[in-house]
């Protein structure tokens, strides 16, 4: 046994020297008193259920503000639809008037169409008296 006590000296002499300073030791966790436990957990609980109430209320002003720009828009779209009945019945009266109107607007239709044939004619006229009142001062001379 001696021997290899011996053995043993021999091989931690041939290792390197150590510095003592530069290895940490490693300290045994001591435990908290168990008064200093529950005030932590108390600590916690209390932290953590103030972290909850934020963040429920912000959810819940979040959904109120939801909820209120759904109203709006609600109200929105029942403006736009009284705004597209009101312009649904006025385009019907128009063109009610419209039809009414028609056989008036036919007539002078028919009338523009007779004028424009007359002016024709009056132009025609007016270059056929032209050429007979030449024809007359030829005759003349």
């Amino acid at each position: 046994m001696a021997a290899a006590a011996e053995g043993v000296l021999a091989t931690r002499s041939d290792e390197p020297a150590r510095d003592d300073a530069a290895v940490e030791t490693a300290e045994e966790a001591k435990e908290p008193a168990e008064a200093d436990i529950t005030e932590l957990c108390r600590d916690m609980f209390s932290k953590m259920a103030t972290y909850l109430t934020g963040e429920l209320t912000a959810t819940s002003e979040d959904y109120k503000l939801l909820e209120n720009m759904n109203k709006l828009t609600s109200l929105k779209y029942l403006e736009m639809k009284d705004i597209a009945i009101n312009i649904s019945r006025n385009l019907k009266d128009l063109n009610q008037k419209y039809a009414g109107l028609q056989p008036y607007l036919d007539q002078i239709n028919v009338i523009e169409e007779q004028v424009a044939a007359l002016e024709q004619a009056a132009y025609k006229l007016d270059a056929y008296s032209k050429k007979l009142a030449k024809y007359k001062k030829l005759e003349k001379r």
